[in-house]
């Protein structure tokens, strides 16, 4: 766990805290030795050196993104594409109900290949 991203996280809203803290683990738990890191601003999540996830905190939501997702499909009102649709987001805003489990699913199917 990486200090810079604990102050980043700690910098939030209640409520982003406890997301950014339960995205946190989950990216841990499914990416065995992930690397956790601050880098342009946000925290980065890195798999055998290659981008796996970002958390990104706005003013009204926390955005996670991954990476190597071309083949995961949208699900529009949860999951959206950016770009080529290599990387897509999931924005996440208060009182939401979040399920972890599915985003655990999706990160450990794009993350399979790193």
């Amino acid at each position: 766990m990486s200090d810079d991203v604990t102050q980043y996280i700690n910098k939030a809203q209640p409520w982003q805290i406890d997301v950014c803290e339960k995205l946190r683990a989950m990216v841990g738990q499914t990416i065995p030795d992930v690397e956790e890191r601050l880098q342009y601003g946000k925290p980065h999540y890195l798999k055998n050196g290659h981008y796996a996830a970002v958390i990104a905190v706005a003013k009204d939501k926390v955005s996670f993104m991954v990476f190597n997702a071309t083949d995961i499909p949208e699900v529009k009102g949860f999951l959206r594409a950016l770009g080529n649709g290599e990387r897509k987001a999931v924005d996440i805003k208060d009182g939401q109900t979040v399920d972890y489990g599915a985003l655990a699913s999706i990160l450990e199917k794009t993350a399979t290949a790193l």
